[in-house]
């Protein structure tokens, strides 16, 4: 399989046949634009997943011999498709459908022959090996289960545990439940909820958001937050636009011109969490990081009311000059270039450092950063603090920064540290 690509974004794939030696290329596709992956073959049948006329995904079979017209075999869904592997002379898709994984088995026509049961709301991913392996292997994990590896049975269909971790605390004791929720323009906006089986009443809450970059914010497991959960906190995840969870589309709008979605979407969560007794009613947080750093900032300024703590990690903070530093330029996709009027408005009207203003009263804060990021430079939220501590002054709500030394945005860390960070937000946020 040759991939060319001479300039701009278009592509030219072609295959080679490794039993003819000399034998010419063969085209597949010439002058592609969209995004495509072969998924494997069957002789000079090629499987191949592409965006191409589905923004959602769909999967051609394409004839390297016979020059016939591309046919469809699984066609674009309601929900975006994730991956698919050709395991055992059958096509495994993953979907993800409402930001939660399923799995579906199809013969190499697009015939649906089965769906592979998962242990309960989660991620899958995996499912790799050659298309005449008897069996391949897939991890899921959820917010209640660390990765456990599944080996699934192409012959049976059957999925049986392959190994999994030992584990301090039963997984079946903490629920993982999906509601959904209208935002400010009526968009149905789904979210996550982890807590304590059995748990009445409100409670204390962390509301988790992202909402960028095309990045899905699907259900992966963290020890911290089963920490929190176990004594009686709450630990939601809202799946606000600007991320990949309902495909191209949900990014799209929650980007550029479209970024006051994101924090609508993410207000909106709060206000359904207290209204429908989730979220004790002084006892909501916000928590990001990265762009959700700038998301937690950002709401803040437009709703202090609402949240009773927040904790902005790594933000970026001023979107004035974020550009100027480091690798914030590749980020104009996704906020906008302030040196078009436009776009400068735009982030004007949300930088988390420009929109502080004094007498909102902001609940208690403490800003994370990093003394050697050099993703998100600490000077966003070094700027972000002093402003905020010049405007509030010394008041009954304490507004911290947390710098750590020596560290950087997050990747690497090593694992003294990260229990450390957790420990004092979560304590803080407590």
């Amino acid at each position: 399989i040759i991939s060319t690509s001479l300039a701009g974004d278009e592509n030219d794939v072609h295959v080679v046949d490794l039993a003819r030696p000399g034998s010419k290329p063969i085209a597949l596709f010439t002058g592609l634009t969209n995004q495509w992956g072969i998924v494997g073959n069957e002789g000079s049948r090629f499987y191949v997943v592409t965006d191409k006329g589905a923004p959602l995904k769909q999967v051609l079979a394409v004839d390297a011999v016979k020059r016939i017209a591309p046919v469809t075999i699984i066609p674009e869904a309601k929900q975006a498709l994730d991956d698919v592997s050709l395991i055992g002379g059958k096509l495994i898709a993953s979907y993800l459908v409402d930001a939660k994984s399923e799995a579906h088995v199809y013969d190499l026509e697009g015939k649906q022959l089965s769906t592979i049961a998962l242990p309960g709301i989660g991620s899958v991913g995996g499912f790799n090996g050659r298309q005449n392996d008897p069996e391949t292997f897939f991890a899921f994990t959820s917010f209640n289960r660390p990765t456990t590896l599944y080996r699934y049975d192409a012959a049976t269909g059957q999925a049986t545990p392959w190994a999994s971790p030992k584990l301090t605390f039963d997984p079946e004791t903490i629920s993982v439940e999906q509601r959904f929720y209208p935002s400010k323009d009526g968009t149905r906006v789904p979210m996550f909820i982890v807590r304590k089986k059995g748990t009445a009443g409100p409670a204390p809450t962390m509301l988790y958001g992202y909402g960028g970059f095309n990045a899905a914010m699907t259900p992966s497991f963290n020890p911290a937050n089963i920490a929190w959960v176990e004594r009686g906190g709450v630990y939601v995840v809202a799946n606000i636009r600007g991320g990949s969870e309902y495909g191209n589309a949900w990014h799209d709008a929650g980007r550029l011109a479209n970024k006051q979605n994101v924090f609508d979407d993410f207000i909106a969560a709060g206000e359904f969490l207290k209204k429908n007794g989730i979220a004790a009613p002084k006892g909501l947080a916000a928590i990001g990081r990265s762009n959700g750093g700038l998301l937690v900032g950002a709401v803040t300024n437009q709703r202090p009311d609402l949240f009773d703590a927040v904790a902005p990690g790594v933000g970026v903070m001023d979107m004035l000059r974020f550009d100027r530093f480091t690798a914030g330029r590749y980020w104009v996709d996704d906020y906008g270039h302030p040196d078009k009027e436009a776009d400068f408005k735009t982030l004007l009207a949300y930088s988390p450092y420009h929109n502080i203003k004094g007498g909102r009263a902001y609940p208690p804060l403490i800003a994370v950063t990093a003394d050697t990021d050099d993703r998100v430079v600490p000077g966003h939220s070094f700027k972000y603090m002093a402003k905020l501590q010049a405007t509030e002054g010394v008041g009954s709500a304490p507004h911290l920064i947390r710098i750590d030394t020596r560290s950087g945005h997050g990747s690497g860390k090593p694992i003294t540290k990260i229990i450390e960070e957790y420990s004092d937000v979560y304590s803080f946020l407590g």
